[in-house]
């Protein structure tokens, strides 16, 4: 399976869109040769400290230089690198002067967690103990914060997608 549609056609804040959590719930997903534009955000003890405003810069980087993802297909990975700090993946459609550039090619299991990212310890291990009952092994572990948290709390639901490449 290619990247499932990220987004529902549902945008009632003029900011994040309702996710389309259904196809992506123990999806697998090949990616070949995606970019994407990297940043990396400080954390304390694992708690982001300037998550939105690396957002912001991936973003404007993205839509200045004309890659931007449709907004359907939006994709934003995150790493945890350490208690102190992650690698931000920003889905771009091909790569950016200037910017900091990677490209995924692999297979991906995904699952669709609901709740506040304190459970992120909870849903690592969730998606790990999946992986391994599908007889895989994870070489990395991202997750797709799929609203921000004010778009959060106005629909009522926080989803976070894991994907655990294999």
């Amino acid at each position: 399976m290619t990247i499932p549609l990220t987004y529902t056609n549902v945008n009632e804040t003029g900011c994040c869109a309702v996710p389309n959590v259904a196809d992506w719930d123990k999806a697998q997903i090949h990616l070949s040769n995606q970019h994407f534009i990297r940043a990396y955000t400080k954390s304390f003890f694992h708690i982001p400290l300037n998550m939105a405003k690396i957002m912001k810069q991936l973003d404007e980087t993205a839509t200045n230089s004309e890659v931007r993802m449709p907004d359907d297909q939006v994709l934003i990975l995150s790493r945890e690198l350490s208690a102190w700090k992650a690698e931000q993946l920003y889905a771009v459609n091909k790569p950016v002067d200037g910017a900091d550039n990677v490209t995924l090619t692999g297979d991906f299991i995904s699952l669709v967690f609901e709740g506040p990212y304190k459970n992120a310890n909870k849903w690592a291990q969730e998606l790990r103990d999946y992986v391994t009952s599908e007889g895989k092994a994870i070489q990395n572990l991202y997750f797709f914060y799929t609203t921000c948290p004010k778009c959060a709390k106005h629909y009522g639901r926080n989803y976070v997608i894991g994907l655990a490449e294999v």
